[in-house]
């Protein structure tokens, strides 16, 4: 029996270890994409908000996992294991691609794997919570699309943050206690967003400790053989592991390869996510927080990519809304080639002069785009699917 309790609490650090690399990237990749705070202060910023929202919030997510969905009494010391291995399994799979995959997605599906083999699953809250899993990335995709398309440049001008190569801080080492400060040409207006985008990313860690510890320890806290205590500590080391070291990558796709995101965008994409995520778990409710982040990052890129601006100037000065993709189409003209009027030089809040109109290609990587959708849909099955063979057909 001690020998199982070490092979269970090392499965379930073993799932806390990629859990920090799947959840890291949706909370702090603007942040990183944009150069605003390096990966290890992620990782580390992670780590201890992830705690925090372990501690309070997710207790109740923890019961949730423990015996709402299937009966606690079939989280016997064996079957926890199973459960937390192929979470853990189907995770390493998905940051090896690195893609970050749905934690709350897997989590259930691995146990939903154990109720349809036992057939004690409860089709009631497995139906409540599947729901909330379509809706709530829709609802992100279209309210990033919206701000994208309608209110971005709005927000852009009133933010007036964007990011750069080094990033809004420097280190001055000339002293003998390093300090941190403004790097040069930092407006105080860009500071203020930095730290807005850094609090935002926080408090997505704190949704994500919220909703995600569970994942990690459910099933050894529904078993008996971790006390609710001692599974959040050492989920959230496990955890911090993750976010320090196999993050890393994930933080690439989701801050650099999927789309383009200054700063401005960043803080767009993490208030609607952390929203969300946030009222998923004040109800109850194990938040697909990758999905939630990543369609609200694709939204926001397809609003942007297919804004309409308004052009000034013509043969008589007439305006005339045209798309991106229609300026990049009209006669082989690029959106450099159109010409402004001397009174159009300083543009009126909420336009954009026509050379500052990114393309489709700049904000929206569809390859990439759909590399991540088909991974966050592959990795759950698989967690499930093998759950279900393993409960249906050997004795556990």
């Amino acid at each position: 029996m001690e020998v199982l309790v070490v092979v269970g609490i090392a499965v379930a650090v073993f799932v806390g270890y990629n859990i920090g690399g799947a959840t890291t990237a949706p909370a702090f990749g603007p942040a990183v994409g944009a150069n605003v705070i390096p990966k290890v202060v992620a990782g580390l910023l992670m780590t201890l908000f992830f705690l925090l929202g372990g501690w309070t919030i997710g207790r109740e997510v923890v019961d949730t996992l423990g015996g709402r969905i299937v009966p606690s009494s079939l989280f016997t010391l064996e079957a926890s294991i199973v459960v937390l291995f192929f979470i853990g399994f189907a995770l390493f799979f998905s940051n090896s691609f690195g893609v970050p995959a749905s934690t709350s997605m897997t989590a259930v599906g691995a146990i939903a794997g154990l109720g349809l083999a036992t057939g004690q699953l409860n089709w009631v809250v497995m139906g409540q919570i599947v729901s909330w899993w379509i809706v709530a990335p829709l609802v992100a995709f279209w309210i990033s699309g919206v701000v994208g398309r309608y209110f971005y440049p709005y927000l852009n001008q009133w933010v007036a943050i964007a990011g750069s190569e080094t990033g809004p801080f420097r280190l001055d080492r000339s002293g003998t206690v390093p300090r941190v400060g403004l790097a040069e040409g930092t407006t105080r207006r860009e500071f203020v967003g930095t730290l807005v985008l850094i609090a935002i990313g926080c408090f997505m860690a704190f949704s994500s400790g919220a909703s995600n510890v569970a994942n990690a320890v459910a099933p050894l806290v529904g078993s008996g053989v971790l006390s609710m205590n001692a599974g959040i500590l050492i989920a959230s080391a496990a955890v911090g592991i993750g976010a320090l070291t196999i993050a890393r990558r994930t933080l690439d796709t989701m801050g650099n390869d999927l789309t383009e995101l200054p700063l401005t965008a960043a803080i767009v994409v993490a208030v609607i996510s952390s929203t969300l995520v946030a009222l998923l778990s004040a109800i109850g409710i194990p938040a697909s927080f990758v999905i939630i982040a990543t369609m609200s990052i694709v939204g926001l890129g397809w609003g942007r990519a297919t804004r309409t601006t308004t052009i000034r100037g013509g043969v008589h000065g007439e305006e005339a809304s045209v798309t991106v993709g229609g300026l990049a189409a009209d006669s082989g003209a690029t959106v450099g080639d159109v010409e402004q009027s001397p009174t159009d030089a300083a543009q009126p809040i909420g336009e954009e002069s026509p050379d500052e109109i990114p393309s489709a290609a700049d904000l929206f990587d569809p390859a990439t785009t759909g590399r991540v959708i088909v991974m966050q849909n592959i990795v759950p099955a698989i967690a499930t699917v093998g759950a279900f063979v393993v409960f249906r057909f050997l004795p556990v």
